[in-house]
């Protein structure tokens, strides 16, 4: 149970329980908290002029004030005529996560949002009905489209991911259009994927460990002042020495891909790093437009998602580099001149292919992923009868994003089956420390000891679920 008492509480350790099932519950301090900003913005209301959204019109219709019929049903159909997305739907952790990071913007006094609408996305979270929230086609400044279709489910539609709903529910004033202010879905989604990345981290500094005895690699790369200046990368060489402490050395220096392939990694840690800082900056600022602020309410870029984007975008290009040096290293793990192993790992050379295939795989996957690690596109695009709109398009950054991330881990589960093959025809890798050899029995269990040609698909297949469950992880970083 995720028990809230401030909107800190829902931060990213909570968003991501939430998405792996975790209920939530307002404390009674948070719930009367909600209400005296409540109050607040509902009396400012009675005395203020024209507000975006709630006595006008939005976006090119601004201009048109709405009398007391039209306000009556406006916020619901603020909602209703701008939920326009189709399949494909986020999964329903993601899901989770989108009601997680709404809720938490919610939770701010300037939202000015009622309890029971907090309480309404509590119950949708408490009772697993999850709407569908469409990935593609979000061509608005912010994210109108997808969070129309996450309030439609919250006024009781049924645009559900299992058809279930909620008994009606009606919209208070303001409710509609703060509902589909911010970046909630870019924020989850950054959420998810900065865990997701670190957890592939952690498995290829692991994986690179164990590359580097399997090629025999040199110690220098990792030795501790060639960090100099560099903490990060400090942390990184420290982690592969403590991994692959002694070993015996082929050749004067190590293969290239073994050699930046600490840098690679510490790169991937800068850039979740960032991306973690603007989640930070997207759950604690101001998202709501309008804004009540200072006894006023106040038009704010709260929709902008572009540090979102932007560092989605570095990320995903840093993962398809992490890959790339992932591909070239399985490789080197076929030639005989790095390893004194049989050619292409096979037991019966120009008998049996050995995972020459394998490899072939990988490289293939590296040139899909290089289509994914090009910026997101950010400009202004006239869509509403001449009102410029500027869009970050973090959520395709965010769908590129995920392919890197699938990409790195189809490619890791190549390099785990390159080392797995060679420490059965080497009889063992001496030079790993305890925990490495551990995980590496963890890829015998699930694999066997079987060494002659087979459909190695079943294998990565069964690998890439081990590095989905965490292989590796514990106590890895």
């Amino acid at each position: 149970m995720i028990r809230l008492r401030r909107a800190g509480d829902l931060g990213c350790d909570a968003v991501l329980a939430i998405a792996a099932g975790a209920p939530v519950e307002l404390a009674p301090e948070l719930r009367e908290s909600l209400v005296s900003s409540r109050v607040a913005v509902l009396a400012a209301l009675e005395g203020s002029g024209p507000v975006y959204g709630v006595t006008t019109g939005m976006g090119a219709m601004a201009g048109i004030t709405l009398d007391a019929r039209a306000r009556a049903r406006h916020q619901a159909n603020l909602v209703v005529g701008r939920a326009v997305g189709s399949a494909p739907w986020l999964s329903e952790p993601a899901a989770r996560a989108v009601l997680a990071v709404r809720l938490r913007t919610f939770l701010h006094p300037e939202a000015g949002v009622s309890p029971e609408l907090c309480g309404r996305l509590v119950d949708l979270l408490n009772s697993g009905i999850h709407p569908q929230v469409p990935w593609r086609g979000n061509g608005a400044a912010g994210e109108i489209i997808p969070l129309a279709h996450v309030g439609a489910v919250a006024l009781g539609g049924s645009g559900t991911l299992d058809g279930r709903s909620l008994p009606p529910f009606a919209f208070g004033t303001k409710e509609g259009v703060a509902f589909l202010e911010g970046v909630p879905v870019a924020t989850a989604l950054a959420v998810l994927h900065g865990a997701e990345a670190a957890t592939l981290l952690a498995q290829s500094e692991l994986v690179l460990a164990a590359s580097s005895e399997v090629l025999r690699a040199s110690h220098d790369p990792v030795r501790e002042g060639v960090a100099r200046g560099d903490d990060v990368l400090a942390g990184v060489l420290g982690r592969l020495r403590s991994r692959r402490p002694v070993g015996d050395v082929h050749g004067l220096q190590a293969p290239l891909s073994v050699r930046v392939g600490a840098a690679a990694c510490a790169l991937v840690h800068r850039r979740c790093v960032a991306l973690g800082d603007a989640v930070d900056r997207a759950l604690d600022g101001v998202t709501d437009s309008p804004a009540f602020l200072d006894g006023e309410f106040t038009g704010t870029a709260g929709f902008a998602g572009t540090d979102l984007a932007a560092d989605s975008d570095a990320l995903t290009a840093a993962l398809v580099h992490l890959a790339d040096t992932g591909a070239a290293r399985t490789h080197r793990m076929l030639d005989t001149r790095q390893t004194g192993l049989p050619p292409q790992l096979s037991p019966q050379p120009g008998v049996e292919a050995g995972l020459v295939a394998v490899h072939k795989r990988a490289v293939g996957v590296v040139h899909r992923l290089r289509r994914f690690a090009v910026p997101a596109a950010l400009g202004s695009v006239e869509t509403s009868l001449g009102q410029e709109d500027v869009q970050s398009f973090a959520l395709e950054s965010a769908e590129c994003l995920a392919e890197g991330l699938a990409g790195v881990r189809e490619v890791l589960a190549v390099e785990l089956l390159a080392v797995h093959r060679a420490r059965l025809l080497r009889g063992g890798l001496p030079g790993l420390a305890g925990k490495v050899v551990a995980a590496l029995d963890e890829v015998a269990a699930a694999l066997g000891e079987d060494v002659r040609d087979r459909p190695y698909g079943r294998d990565l297949d069964r690998l890439t679920e081990l590095l989905s469950h965490g292989w590796g992880t514990a106590g890895a970083r």
